[in-house]
């Protein structure tokens, strides 16, 4: 299949032919790389689907069983695989089921072409049969959309959006196709896109920013460095590491950096934001250089806004201007990529030691440790915990599985109680939390690196959300491992309501269905757990299937995820438990 596409892709690329707008895409994602496509088909996006029928030794595609499945295992594919995620869907209902997902995307700064059919242009505007403005709906949140309304236009119009998605900071890009472009034909060539008028998708480094950064982080006592997934994009992991050696900088991970840094690095001190670690939550407030690198200071990260960082002299890497001065000001501001970024600055910095700061977050982790981890790893009381079924999955696959989440508690706990050793092993949606999103994003992080195990971490509301992307496991037959943390209730929702609403529990308490049974309809082999005895044995079951699997575990109905910085509160008041409210 190789051989046939690098064949393929090189008479694209050479000679001009006459066909139509529809087989004119498919070459040109080809042309492109393309390896796997999510879709769903429809009628004014069937040209398209018919020129694929001739393309299945190039293309692999991925029938879901909703359009916002077919975004979500797009994003989950370009996130482990460092590609961009491609997915069709027709006009109308079809262009309007993605746009949740394209928002996560957008948010999240994953590479996406998003590819919708659309009513012939005679059409246009008339309110036609499934008819929707999808170019005015999609503006907000991608990084460019385009409407073709002739065959002729569809290849200029593929190689900018593979451009745009993937260059600079990556980003969701769509692609509104008219059914009659889809049928003209014309004299198809293709050439790959390297420039475009006015879009500058890097900036020139500021080597007078570089000398200013430099000078701070050499005379810093209590530097300190947190690292976003802009570490990922840039596939500046292995800088990162090289500058906090050289350095002695203690380094902390954004929700989205997870996977940059391997846990067991000495100086990796764990996770920011609401329910990250303790010491990476208080220690902002105390050092005197703050050094951001590929991370956009959302509010989750930084709590409140008025008492973040104040003592600090913050350096801000960052590809994206509109980030810099956006929530927190900065001393030093150096536009760029982090991975050239970084190797211009280690040149710059010197080797030291901060032996005595570095410790200071060793002894806040074991104030978290008796306090949170112990209790969550090691429980005294006879209901499973989130924390320790994560912790058993990653040791039983020696930190070396992809983990995808769904959003919630599932996602904190996975987050806190994950362990990593390889980069892109982390896949959740950040940014717009979109429940639904772990089941889809499974399916394509499985299809963009089928060597690795997938696991997939989901709780029971959010599961429901896109279940019936089962269907699709099922069908292509993905080994992916599906674990339901299942506690009858909307948890993170619940936490919120017993701790800020008086335990007030207004319908967040949730009847599911029988999981093991909802699998078994798909064909998909499922056990349930809820003894501790039990749960290392279904695990392992789990996980040397050779096929996909369903292991519902059922979880202490009220466990909590802590540490916790309340919304719009100070990160220095991190909470170790309910007992500090």
């Amino acid at each position: 299949m190789i051989a046939r596409n690098e064949k393929l892709k090189k008479e694209t690329l050479q000679e001009a032919i006459e066909i139509t707008g529809s087989e004119a895409m498919v070459r040109s994602l080809v042309a492109e790389g393309v390896d796997t496509i999510f879709g769903y088909p429809g009628g004014a996006i069937m040209p398209a689907y018919d020129a694929l029928y001739n393309y299945g030794h190039a293309i692999r595609h991925v029938l879901v069983r909703h359009e916002q499945g077919a975004v979500h295992a797009a994003q989950g594919y370009a996130r482990v695989s460092g590609k961009v995620g491609v997915c069709f869907a027709t006009s109308g209902p079809g262009a309007t089921n993605l746009i949740t997902g394209i928002a996560d995307a957008m948010i999240d700064s994953t590479p996406l072409v998003c590819i919708t059919g659309q009513v012939t242009s005679g059409l246009l505007g008339t309110d036609a049969f499934q008819e929707s403005d999808v170019i005015g709906i999609s503006m907000p949140v991608t990084k460019w959309n385009f409407q073709v309304t002739s065959a002729d236009e569809i290849p200029g119009a593929i190689a900018k959006a593979f451009y745009i998605a993937s260059t600079g900071r990556p980003g969701p890009v769509l692609l509104d196709i008219t059914k009659d472009a889809q049928f003209g034909k014309f004299m198809f060539s293709y050439e790959k896109c390297t420039k475009i008028r006015s879009y500058v998708p890097e900036f020139p480094t500021d080597k007078k920013m570089l000398v200013k950064a430099a000078e701070l982080i050499n005379k810093a006592q209590k530097p300190y460095l947190l690292y976003g997934q802009g570490i990922l994009l840039s596939g500046a992991e292995n800088e990162l590491q090289h500058f906090i050696e050289k350095t002695g900088i203690p380094a902390a991970a954004t929700l989205l950096g997870i996977s940059a840094l391997k846990n067991d690095h000495p100086l990796h001190m764990g996770m920011l934001g609401m329910h990250g670690n303790y010491a990476p939550n208080i220690k902002t407030n105390e050092c005197d250089v703050l050094i951001a690198i590929g991370m956009r200071f959302d509010d989750r990260v930084t709590g409140s806004i008025q008492t973040y960082a104040k003592q600090a002299k913050v350096i801000h890497i960052e590809i994206d201007p509109a980030e810099i001065d956006k929530n927190i000001k900065t001393e030093v501001a150096i536009l760029g990529d982090a991975k050239h970024t970084l190797r211009l600055l280690m040149k710059l910095v010197e080797e030291r030691q901060h032996t005595e700061w570095v410790n200071e977050f060793r002894d806040a982790y074991k104030k978290e440790e008796i306090k949170v981890i112990e209790k969550d790893l090691h429980p005294d009381k006879p209901g499973l915990t989130m924390g320790e079924v994560v912790r058993m999955s990653t040791d039983l696959t020696q930190n070396r599985a992809v983990i995808v989440t769904d959003v919630g508690q599932n996602q904190m706990a996975a987050a806190r109680y994950a362990r990593f050793d390889q980069t892109r092993s982390w896949v959740t949606s950040g940014g717009l939390g979109t429940m639904g999103f772990g089941l889809p994003a499974a399916v394509g992080a499985k299809i963009g690196a089928p060597e690795k195990e997938v696991i997939l971490f989901a709780g029971d509301g959010g599961l429901q959300m896109t279940v019936q992307e089962l269907g699709t496991i099922s069908q292509e037959n993905l080994p992916v491992k599906i674990v339901v943390l299942n506690n009858n209730f909307l948890g993170m929702v619940r936490q919120w309501q017993e701790l800020f609403f008086e335990k007030r529990y207004s319908f967040t308490e949730i009847t599911s269905p029988d999981f093991v049974k909802l699998a078994g309809a798909y064909d998909i082999p499922a056990a349930t757990v809820s003894d501790r005895a039990a749960l290392e044995g279904e695990m392992k079951k789990m996980i040397e299937a050779k096929g996909p699997y369903l292991l519902e575990v059922k979880i202490e109905k009220e466990d909590n995820i802590f540490p916790m910085v309340p919304a719009g509160g100070s990160v220095s008041k991190c909470l170790l438990g309910t007992d500090e409210l």
